[in-house]
């Protein structure tokens, strides 16, 4: 099982989303605010929630913060606030920081300051980064309602040569196959026998109504 450490500094509608939907999966949240009512509120939802001030290094090092694998500074109204953030965190030795921003001006005082990742998001793009942070084989969601999903992956290496109905993916993961492509940008093939081995590369979708796939993708169990 592979499991990060990330912490969410600022929990607006974007910090909260976004820790939630990492903790869905498994991974290991530190999610800080000023705000105790919030705090409260994701408390149970996270590995560990503390109310302080996200500007203050002396509260980012207190909450364990610097043992982090990522840090999303996800409070973004005011630059201030962000760079003191991400400077802090850089100080800290943090290597790889995700830094919110609302205006381009915003993200180019970020990226200056060494953000590896700038984003200008709301609630959809939470999710979105959520995935792309912990995806191993999957390279495309596309989320059509609630937990439907329309799901493009590389074939795991556990995958290949075994045929579709050995492996079951129906019963195991709850999705329905919809085709392959050879490659990357190869035309999709709805065509396919499913008493047919697997080839060692190449790509799967399918359609998925939860979201157990993508966890066990995002867990590092599809090798």
């Amino acid at each position: 099982m592979k499991t990060q450490i990330i912490g969410v500094l600022g929990l607006g509608i974007f910090g909260q989303t976004i820790a939630t939907e990492l903790s869905t999966f498994g991974q290991d949240v530190i999610a800080l605010d000023n705000n105790p009512k919030t705090i409260d509120s994701l408390a149970d939802q996270v590995t560990k929630a503390a109310v302080g001030d996200i500007t203050d290094i002396d509260f980012l090092r207190s909450t364990g913060i610097e043992s982090c694998d990522t840090v999303i500074i996800a409070t973004g109204e005011h630059l201030e606030s962000s760079a003191l953030a991400l400077l802090h965190c850089k100080k800290l030795g943090i290597k790889r920081i995700i830094a919110k921003a609302k205006s381009i001006n915003y993200e180019e005082v970020l990226y200056g300051m060494g953000a590896n990742l700038v984003i200008t998001p709301e609630r959809s793009t939470a999710k979105e980064l959520a995935s792309n942070i912990l995806r191993y084989n999957i390279s495309n969601v596309f989320h059509l309602e609630d937990d439907v999903a329309l799901i493009e992956l590389r074939i795991p290496h556990e995958w290949a040569g075994k045929s579709l109905h050995t492996l079951n993916l129906r019963k195991t993961y709850n999705v329905n196959v919809i085709g392959f492509r050879n490659d990357e940008n190869g035309k999709l093939n709805t065509h396919f026998d499913p008493t047919k081995q697997l080839p060692n590369e190449g790509t799967i979708l399918v359609v998925a109504d939860n979201r157990t796939l993508e966890k066990f993708d995002y867990l590092g169990y599809l090798k």
